[in-house]
C-alpha cells in the first residue's frame, strides 16, 4: 500500500508519534524523526565502489506535507490522535533517502522519489517545491532544483545549478542475458566517531550483485525493460541504479517480484529527463481511455463473443497479433475517435502489436497531447481501417487533486474539498498541543479558489463553520452560499468569510 511502502523506506530515529484513526485498523503508523536528519554518506563503506554518476538524494517533508500525504494515501487517514510534545507543523519530520543517477550533461539527475511525485503535482501553483538535495559520491552536498516528474516512468528530475559530473557512461544496446550487474542503493551505515547528541543519519551506497535474467524488446527493437535476478532484494532496492561491470548505467530499478527486479533502461530514463526539462514541469502519461487484451491471450470463444464471425475470429487467433478492446471510457480520446469494444488494434504508427506491453510502450513513446496512427480491424467491417487519435495526458489518479476531491464530493455540491481545502481532524489532546481546541487542521488550500483569496492558509485550524463546532464533522461538510469560519492561526483567533463558488447549487 502506498503509505506503507513509501514511509517504511528510510527514516531516522526520532520522537514524533503520529497515530491516525483510519490507519490504525490496518497497520501501525511509522515513527518519523522529530527534526531533519543531517545525512552523512560514507562513500568508502560499500561492498563495491559505485560509479561516479550514482548519487544520494535526500528528500525532507514537514508536518503539514506529511499529513497531506496521509490524507491521499490508500489508507485515507482522517484524524490525528496523538503527537510528540515537540512536534511542530513546519518542522521537517521525515527524511527519505534514495539513489539517483547523473545524466549525460553532468547536471541533470533522475531518481525514483514517490513522495516528491505527490508534492510536485501542485508546487507550480503552490510555490512550495519538494525539499530535495543531492549528495555526490565524495559526500559533498550539491544545490539542486526539483524540475518535475515524468508520469510515464515515475521518475523525478532534478537540475544542479552547475555541471559537476563528467559525462555519464550509459549502455542501451547489446545487453546480454547472463551479464553481471550491480544494483546501487543507500543502506544504513554505522555512525562515525562524532560527539554524542548529534542528529545525523548515516548511510552508504551499498550494492547488490545480480545477473540479467531477461531482456524485453520493444516493437522498435530497442530495450523496453530488463529483468535482473539477485539473491538479496528488498523494497530499498526500488529506485536503485543498475550498473554493469564496466561502470556503465543500464537503468533504474522500478519494481520487484521476489528475487527479480524490473529495470527501466537508460534510453527510457533519458527520454523522461528530456520531456520534463523541455516542459520545465511534471509531464503526464499519455492516456487513450481503453481496456483490452492481447489476441494471443484470448480463446476463440472470447473473440466470437465480441461479435466476430467464425472465419475472421479464427484468422485473428491464428496470427497472434493485435489488442482487442474490451471497454472504452466515455469522453476519452478513444471514444472521440469512434473506437469501440470489439475493435482490434493491429498496428500503432505502422509497428505491429503482438503483446499488451507492445501496445503500452508504443503509446508511452508517443507522449501526451500527440497524435498516433492506428490500424484497426473491426468485427462488422471486412477491411482494415486507419484511424488517427490524439492522446490526452493523465497523472496518477491516486494522487491527482481532482480525482482525490471527487472521491468524496458530489457534483454541484459545496464543501471544504469542493472549495480546494484539504483538512484532517485533530482530536482534543492533539489540538491542545497546537494551542486550540478540536477542529480541522488545514493542510492545503488550492490557489485561485475563494478560500485561497479569503486568506485561509495551511496550518490554520477550523474550529467552527457558521457557529457549529467541526469536531464531529469531516472535510466534505456542506457550506452555505456565504459561510463564516472560526479559525485559529498561531494561537490567535480569526474569522474568515468563505464565499460559495459560483455555479454550485
Amino acid at each position: 500500500m502506498f503509505w506503507r511502502t513509501v514511509m517504511m523506506r528510510w527514516m531516522s530515529k526520532g520522537g514524533l508519534l503520529l497515530l491516525c484513526a483510519s490507519v490504525m485498523a490496518q497497520t501501525p503508523a511509522p515513527t518519523p524523526p522529530r527534526r531533519p536528519a543531517q545525512v552523512r554518506v560514507d562513500s568508502k563503506a560499500g561492498q563495491r565502489r559505485p560509479a561516479p554518476q550514482v548519487v544520494t538524494i535526500v528528500h525532507r517533508l514537514n508536518g503539514l506535507k506529511m499529513f497531506r500525504l496521509l490524507l491521499r494515501s490508500e489508507q485515507q487517514a482522517q484524524a490525528v490522535n496523538s503527537l510528540d510534545s515537540a512536534f511542530n507543523l513546519l518542522d521537517d519530520v521525515h527524511t527519505n533517502v534514495s539513489a539517483g543517477v547523473a545524466m549525460d550533461d553532468g547536471e541533470t539527475i533522475a531518481a525514483w522519489l514517490p513522495e516528491a511525485d505527490v508534492e510536485s503535482q501542485d508546487f507550480k501553483t503552490n510555490f512550495d517545491p519538494p525539499d530535495v538535495s543531492v549528495i555526490g559520491p565524495d559526500g559533498k552536498q550539491l544545490r539542486a532544483k526539483y524540475v518535475g516528474f515524468d508520469a510515464t516512468t515515475g521518475l523525478s528530475i532534478l537540475k544542479l545549478d552547475k555541471t559537476l559530473f563528467p559525462p555519464a557512461s550509459t549502455k542501451d544496446q547489446l545487453i546480454d542475458v547472463g551479464e553481471n550487474v550491480f544494483l546501487f542503493a543507500p543502506e544504513p551505515a554505522a555512525p562515525a566517531q562524532t560527539s554524542s547528541g548529534n542528529n545525523n543519519l548515516y548511510v552508504r551506497i551499498g550494492s547488490v550483485e545480480g545477473r540479467i535474467q531477461n531482456v524485453l524488446p520493444a516493437p522498435s527493437g530497442e530495450v523496453a525493460r530488463l529483468k535482473v535476478s539477485a539473491a538479496k532484494l528488498s523494497q530499498v532496492n526500488i529506485g536503485g541504479v543498475a550498473v554493469n561491470e564496466a561502470g556503465e548505467t543500464i537503468g533504474i530499478v522500478d519494481g520487484l517480484e521476489g528475487n527479480e527486479a524490473t529495470v527501466l533502461p537508460a534510453a527510457s530514463i533519458r527520454r523522461a529527463a528530456q520531456r520534463v526539462i523541455e516542459q520545465q514541469a511534471s509531464v503526464p502519461r499519455p492516456w487513450l481511455g481503453v481496456k483490452g487484451e492481447a489476441i494471443s491471450a484470448l480463446k476463440l470463444d472470447q473473440i466470437l463473443s465480441q461479435g466476430w464471425a467464425m472465419d475472421r475470429a479464427a484468422d485473428l487467433a491464428g496470427k497472434h497479433r493485435g489488442i482487442m478492446l474490451t471497454s472504452i471510457v466515455p469522453n476519452s480520446p478513444a471514444a472521440r475517435a469512434d473506437l469501440r469494444a470489439g475493435d482490434v488494434i493491429l498496428k500503432v504508427d505502422n509497428q505491429e502489436i503482438q503483446k499488451a506491453e507492445d501496445f503500452t510502450w508504443s503509446l508511452e513513446q508517443a507522449g501526451p497531447s500527440n497524435f498516433v496512427s492506428f490500424t484497426v480491424a473491426r468485427p462488422d467491417r471486412p477491411a482494415e481501417e486507419a484511424l488517427k487519435v490524439k492522446l490526452s495526458g493523465s497523472l496518477d489518479p491516486a494522487v491527482n487533486w481532482f480525482s482525490f476531491r471527487n472521491r468524496f464530493v458530489r457534483p454541484n455540491s459545496s464543501s471544504l474539498l469542493q472549495q480546494g481545502i484539504e483538512a484532517i481532524t485533530l482530536r482534543p489532546a492533539v489540538a491542545t498541543q497546537l494551542g486550540t481546541t478540536a477542529g480541522l487542521l488545514v493542510v492545503y488550500v488550492e490557489p485561485g479558489t475563494p478560500a485561497f483569496e479569503a486568506g485561509l492558509k495551511p496550518g490554520d485550524v477550523i474550529q467552527s463553520i457558521d457557529g457549529k463546532p467541526v469536531s464531529a464533522l469531516n472535510p466534505a461538510v456542506p457550506l452555505k452560499k456565504l459561510s463564516t469560519l472560526a479559525v485559529v492561526r498561531k494561537k490567535e483567533k480569526l474569522t474568515i468569510t468563505l464565499a460559495k463558488p459560483s455555479g454550485n447549487n
